[in-house]
């Protein structure tokens, strides 16, 4: 139902040949037209396919209660409130049964400590939205230090990734009239010069956009003046993932530099500094996968992901390395350098921050989260591990330029999360916890190994229920990522605890090649010609779990998003025998085309360009939607995407949807109408999705009748 009849398929037939370079054009691909976000047409597909889907899963008995139980918890008030440090308060942005779209809201330090905040709302989402009839999404705020009082707001249409920008007044909270507004919805953003001057970079019309349709020019754009008439900062190349002007400011805020970079690829960056002597951009001479970090006591940082060789001394992948602040502004390409810190074995480090006069560094060690606290002291770079729980996932959840506050989280599978603080003068104390979400008494949580393909050990957390037999018959849900050098971590489980390990149910993270779980070299080995070792990897790990009898494939399901959902498409495409469910959230499923699909062309340095014919046989090899063929018995998968997710794009998850359809294999196909990337823009509709899932889920693996 709902996918286009034979006479409609073909009028969509005789647009265009395959081009020269061999990518799929309507000849080869009927449903080309799918590509089309939201023509009349291709809603009118959406709207039937979501009708059936609906229609199946919301009339499942348990949709209810699962919803009901998923919106309790992102309803609920008792969960940590995160925020940001700014020199008027702390900062949250809060979604709730009451403010649906979302509340930006202050407090003080010392009310935040109490167990019932006082919060001054700053912005309503809510009520903006009703009064200029948008449906709009909070997409954060750039505001201009060191008092961070004036902002340029972001706020997306439906939840899509472009944005519009408006200035707004944090102390009366109100926008600023006649004040900076780029009105156009675009990609790119800005940063303050100062009070009456931008960087920005934006859709400035032809030309100005890549191919990955990201900009790749800045202005520099003063007040009272037209945008148009802005003067052209820095500009890079058309055919750049991206490109654009920056600035690096120290910790009190101050200006200490212009930057600009060109993304050659998306692993590939060129960097620059600017000479106000000769008004010239100076190209840094580091590696095109290294990159500025930040300024520390008077020291400017670089992280490198390849081994840099400079000097006489080589610094190792994902080292961090600084030089004196001055003598690299005076001499960018021959400041001194120093080692700050390297990785030992299974080490990686997973994001920063800096206040007023440290340096923390999160890592992981053998996927068991740390922070390091670094001081420049003396002429030497010091360091110290931070007083956290051990064996847990650690992170930086906020941080102060103004002193030495700072907040961290600490959680696992299990055990709620806890945000933990400090002013810098002791070690960090337990300030709040979330309640538990769900009964974990008696399940335990064990790590093992498969072997891939290539002999390569692949590690993965399983979660089990508490009297688990390891008969096979024990429901298991596997998820993983494996892209893009982004690390999946054990976190509280929540709502997959409350809706599917308390109703009996496993749960499997998998640490696939080509994630971020240790360091560049795991992502590296496993991009481009060498992707399928992420496939082989997850396969690996499902096959394991059926080796070891804690399921059979029958109760083995697979779930994915984004990068995710690629590999959950390759999965049940190369393996249909060995999963008997599989969720291909907001997916990359279309591999010849994804270059001219929503952002794909961004993505060519970590898979390859289907228009080179070399490159287009390593994707040939496993894209979803060509493995999808005649004759082959596929688990009945879940596909569901977005319709304002211009980034992944919904036509991957349609074309599935619709080559499933034609060779009459069961499937169920749900698109949200409001979201972006992310799916539901609020809580409810969040609730929906969760619930859809798990009622599939439970369809597929748990019920005696399975069925699509």
């Amino acid at each position: 139902m709902g996918v286009a009849t034979s006479a409609s398929a073909d009028a969509h037939m005789d647009e265009s040949p395959m081009d020269e370079s061999g990518v799929p054009g309507p000849n080869e691909d009927p449903y080309i037209w799918l590509e089309e976000a939201r023509s009349d047409e291709a809603l009118d597909w959406v709207r039937a396919e979501n009708e059936r889907t609906l229609a199946s899963l919301e009339n499942d008995p348990r949709f209810e209660t699962l919803k009901a139980e998923a919106l309790a918890i992102y309803d609920s008030e008792d969960r940590i409130p995160f925020v940001s440090f700014r020199p008027d308060g702390l900062y949250n942005f809060w979604q709730d049964k009451e403010n649906p779209k979302g509340i930006l809201r202050r407090t003080t330090l010392e009310s935040y400590q109490t167990d019932n905040p006082e919060w001054e709302t700053v912005l309503d989402i809510d009520a903006l939205a009703a009064a200029e009839g948008k449906e709009w999404v909070y997409k954060g705020s750039t505001c201009l230090p060191p008092a961070m009082e004036m902002c340029m707001i972001a706020l997306s249409d439906g939840g899509e990734d472009a944005t519009i920008m408006r200035e707004f007044n944090m102390t009366t909270g109100e926008f600023v009239e006649g004040g900076f507004e780029l009105a156009e919805k675009s990609q790119g953003g800005i940063q303050w010069l100062d009070a009456d001057t931008l960087l920005v970079g934006r859709d400035f019309g032809e030309g100005t956009l890549t191919a990955s349709e990201y900009p790749f020019t800045t202005r520099l754009w003063e007040r009272g003046t037209d945008l148009a008439d802005a003067p052209e900062l820095f500009r890079g190349q058309a055919d750049d993932v991206w490109a654009g002007a920056s600035l690096l400011r120290d910790a009190s805020g101050e200006v200490q530099a212009m930057t600009a970079f060109r993304g050659v690829s998306f692993h590939e960056s060129e960097y620059f500094l600017y000479d106000d002597d000769s008004e010239e951009w100076i190209k840094l001479d580091i590696p095109k996968k290294a990159s500025p970090y930040g300024i520390v006591d008077g020291q400017v940082l670089l992280s490198t992901d390849v081994d840099w060789e400079v000097d006489g001394q080589t610094f190792p992948a994902d080292s961090l390395i600084a030089m004196d602040l001055d003598e690299w502004k005076a001499n960018p390409n021959g400041a001194a350098k120093t080692l700050v810190w390297a990785p030992a074995e299974r080490q990686t480090k997973r994001g920063g921050a800096i206040t007023a006069g440290a340096l923390y560094v999160g890592m992981l060690d053998n996927v068991v989260g740390k922070v390091l606290k670094f001081n420049y002291e003396d002429g030497a770079w010091t360091s110290e591990e931070v007083a956290l729980p051990d064996n847990a996932t650690v992170g930086i959840a906020a941080s102060s330029n103004e002193s030495e506050q700072i907040m961290f989280t600490v959680t696992d599978f299990l055990n709620p999360t806890t945000l933990y603080y400090t002013d810098g003068s002791t070690d960090p104390m337990p300030l709040k916890t979330s309640p538990a979400r769900f009964d974990a008494a008696g399940m335990d949580v064990e790590q093992h190994e498969a072997t891939s393909a290539d002999g390569t050990k692949i590690p993965y957390f399983i979660v089990k229920p508490a009297g688990m037999e390891m008969n096979g018959e024990t429901a298991i849900l596997m998820s993983g990522y494996g892209g893009f050098q982004i690390p999946r971590l054990p976190s509280y489980m929540g709502s997959t605890g409350k809706m599917w390990l308390e109703r009996g149910g496993a749960y499997v993270l998998a640490n696939l090649r080509g994630g971020g779980e240790f360091g560049p070299g795991w992502h590296q080995t496993a991009i481009r010609e060498n992707k399928q070792r992420t496939w082989d990897d997850f396969i690996a790990v499902g096959q394991d779990l059926v080796d070891r009898g804690f399921t059979s494939p029958e109760h083995l399901g697979i779930q994915g998003g984004s990068q995710g959902g690629l590999l959950v498409g390759t999965a049940f495409t190369q393996r249909p025998d060995l999963f008997g469910a599989a969720i291909v959230q907001i997916p990359l499923f279309d591999m010849l085309r994804y270059h001219l699909i929503g952002r794909g062309a961004s993505w060519i340095g970590e898979y390859g360009d289907p228009r080179i014919p070399e490159q287009r046989a390593w994707i040939e090899g496993y894209s979803p939607y060509q493995k999808i063929v005649e004759g082959v018995d596929y688990p009945t998968p879940f596909l569901w995407a977005s319709t304002a997710d211009d980034r992944t794009h919904p036509a991957h998850a349609r074309k599935g949807a619709a080559r499933l359809k034609e060779l009459g294999q069961p499937y169920y196909y749900y698109e949200d109408m409001t979201g972006g990337h992310s799916g539901g823009v609020d809580n409810e509709q969040r609730a929906k999705l969760q619930a859809l899932q798990y009622v599939y889920l439970m369809q597929q693996l748990m019920d005696e009748q399975t069925g699509g």
